[in-house]
């Protein structure tokens, strides 16, 4: 459809015999890309029209001149249409002749062959796209999450690639969340975290994703706690090459990522640190912390990081960590108003099961657990003994009324 307020702008132009040699260039080129476009649009334009398959093959041309494309000819694009009527058949547009760089990126991404036409499944038609900066667009960083989510939240296709439904996960995660909710364009989307041309799989070791390169990813927005973490213990067995060593998605997740502070995140504190640290977490739930923490509803007790630290986890012989003997009244007193050197002597890990450790619990323990046992067997021998007897009488009962109840 041909924008009529240009037009007459070019019939001023012929006019104009003094109008600068660059102008009337503009101007051709301009006239020869609408008489393209009108051309093709003549047909194109009725919005009914379909292809034999009965697919859309309509074009808005107002929506297309609006686009990022809107200055190029059909052709362009469509580069095996030289004449009309052109054939039935035409080759899939070639988005590399422009975009040469984003699909050398995608050839070797995940996405190469997922499917017949990778572009337009993220940009949306290809007559409507607009720039990623403008709102609308289906690349903006508000609304990257829900054209990803297309696939990735999309049971069928999730099943068909073998594909994990991870934009419900997303959209409740605190990322999601300052997204969606808040508006905040700074806030993590998938693009931020997975790239948007080369994206990898989480197993190929030069994806952003890879377990080696989470802490740098995540490091882009969260720069001060990377620092923190690669300064800890667990940053540093990861930078030796420990692959088990932790890392922020083992704590966090990737996707259903909690606020810290809430209660679901810390009630699965405890059991998560103790997947590598068994022994600690073994000794942890005989405290009174954690038999506090599962009486319910309180929140606030103390977890594994309330110590130790969250990020930059040091060993007590560290004088930074806040385990250290030095630093145990600070720690302690954050929530123990009156804490003092004799109060921080409390053995939060004391293990009641090895008598070298702790001897005076050892035996403690052990003197409870005898006592126990002997009591309820004393009473199950004497509940077993009771109940012979009350049968016995009650069988002499019987016999001395010959037979007849009492």
């Amino acid at each position: 459809m041909l924008d009529f307020n240009r037009l007459r702008l070019y019939r001023r132009a012929r006019i104009s015999a003094w109008l600068p040699a660059a102008a009337l260039l503009q101007l051709f080129v301009f006239c020869s890309t609408m008489h393209g476009q009108t051309d093709c649009l003549s047909c194109h334009g009725d919005s009914s029209m379909q292809d034999a398959a009965g697919h859309s093959i309509a074009v808005d041309g107002k929506v297309f001149s609006a686009s990022i494309h809107g200055s190029l000819k059909c052709n362009d694009c469509h580069s095996d249409i030289r004449e009309y009527p052109h054939p039935e058949k035409i080759a899939a547009v070639k988005c590399e002749k422009c975009h040469a760089d984003a699909q050398s990126e995608l050839a070797g991404s995940v996405h190469a062959s997922a499917s017949e036409h990778p572009c337009t499944s993220c940009h949306g038609n290809a007559h409507a796209i607009v720039a990623k900066t403008n709102p609308r667009s289906t690349v903006y960083p508000l609304n990257i999450p829900r054209t990803c989510g297309a696939c990735h939240g999309n049971d069928r296709i999730a099943k068909d690639h073998h594909l994990s439904n991870v934009y419900p996960s997303y959209v409740d995660s605190i990322h999601g969340a300052a997204l969606s909710t808040e508006g905040l364009l700074v806030a993590a989307n998938c693009q931020s975290c997975h790239g948007s041309h080369h994206i990898l799989s989480h197993k190929d070791p030069e994806s952003p994703t890879s377990r080696a390169h989470i802490p740098s990813t995540c490091g882009t927005c969260h720069a001060k706690i990377a620092d923190e973490f690669a300064s800890g213990a667990h940053g540093r067995a990861l930078a030796k090459g420990n692959a088990k060593a932790p890392v922020c998605t083992d704590c966090h997740t990737a996707h259903a990522i909690q606020q810290p502070a809430q209660e679901a995140f810390r009630a699965h504190t405890a059991p998560l640190c103790g997947s590598c640290h068994a022994d600690k977490a073994s000794t942890y739930r005989d405290t009174f912390h954690s038999q506090l923490s599962l009486l319910g509803g309180y929140v606030d007790t103390a977890r594994c990081w309330d110590c130790h630290g969250s990020h930059e986890v040091l060993p007590a012989s560290d004088s930074r960590s806040p385990i250290a003997p030095a630093n145990l009244v600070h720690t302690c007193g954050q929530c123990h108003a009156n804490a003092n050197a004799r109060f921080v002597k409390y053995q939060p890990h004391a293990n009641a099961h090895d008598w070298r450790s702790n001897m005076p619990l050892y035996f403690v323990r052990l003197f409870m657990n005898v006592l126990l046992v002997s009591v309820l067997t004393f009473f199950l021998i004497h509940t077993l003994l009771w109940i012979v007897r009350a049968r016995l009488e009650q069988v002499k009962s019987r016999a001395g009324n010959g037979g007849r109840n009492a």
